[in-house]
């Protein structure tokens, strides 16, 4: 579970099935090398679980596995202690969020 990206790449499975486009379009800062290697890391620590599609060109969408779903209560208090974080330090949580917010395409 180390690194950074592989939190964020639960979260967003946390709310679905996704594709590697998905991915990259919810975490525009990783680069397509390293999204592949995390998925991979967590494919094979048996966290997310990845679909192909015999279909062309080949869909390939990944998602949670029940074991994986496990690291959400973890991940929830990651979370709840952040935003408190950005309280204490920042004193306003939304002004922070706001300035991190990537504009859409």
């Amino acid at each position: 579970m180390g690194g950074k990206w592989k939190p964020l790449i639960i979260y967003h499975l946390m709310t679905g099935r996704k594709r590697t486009s998905e991915l990259r379009r919810l975490i525009p800062d990783i680069t397509q090398k390293v999204l592949t290697t995390q998925l991979r890391g967590l494919e094979k620590d048996e966290i997310v679980q990845r679909k192909v599609y015999s279909e062309v060109p080949p869909k390939v969408e990944y998602e949670l596995t029940n074991y994986g779903w496990g690291l959400k209560p973890a991940l929830d208090h990651l979370c709840y202690w952040g935003e408190e974080h950005l309280e204490k330090v920042h004193g306003d949580k939304f002004k922070v969020l706001e300035e991190l917010d990537y504009p859409e395409d």
